[in-house]
């Protein structure tokens, strides 16, 4: 069972770091065009969100009522780690490139990642492939644009 706590700790923190860290720097890069704001935020979401989320899953697996302590903390921390792995491999491109170009990066290694645990996930699901990783590449794709119109609008709004 402390595989399954593994793998729905990474599972979770690799989507959500992937997810969530795409999405703050596309509408941060948007909004405010600063490298400065973008590895700010970058690193907040490494720590606080990564944090967050292994509350989360701790809580839902303390739910579940079907899991050990060892188990749930298993998930907790493999949550937490990947989430704040993954959330910091994304600093690599914004330090080494112009930020535009360190966004295309970024979302390009983003997509790439969650397309291979997507299809990771299928294979061991004996799923086709190709439906999961379209899936979650549309989510994916669904926050890149939004956040992306979402940090023009506030820029549009507030900046002077």
């Amino acid at each position: 069972m402390s595989k399954h706590s593994i793998l729905v700790g990474l599972s979770f923190g690799l989507t959500s770091g992937v997810i969530t860290t795409l999405g703050l720097m596309v509408g941060v890069s948007s909004a405010a065009g600063s490298r400065v704001a973008v590895i700010g935020a970058i690193l907040t979401i490494a720590v606080a969100d990564a944090f967050s989320d292994a509350l989360g899953i701790h809580i839902s697996e303390e739910s579940e009522n079907t899991h050990t302590a060892k188990e749930i903390w298993i998930a907790t921390i493999s949550t937490f780690l990947s989430k704040f792995f993954f959330a910091l491999t994304f600093i690599v491109p914004v330090l080494l490139l112009a930020l535009d170009d360190a966004i295309l990066v970024s979302v390009f290694w983003g997509l790439a990642i969650l397309s291979l645990m997507s299809y990771m996930l299928a294979r061991q699901q004996n799923i086709a492939p190709w439906r999961v990783i379209a899936e979650h590449l549309i989510i994916a794709l669904g926050v890149i644009f939004s956040t992306h119109y979402i940090g023009l609008w506030i820029a549009d709004i507030f900046a002077s």
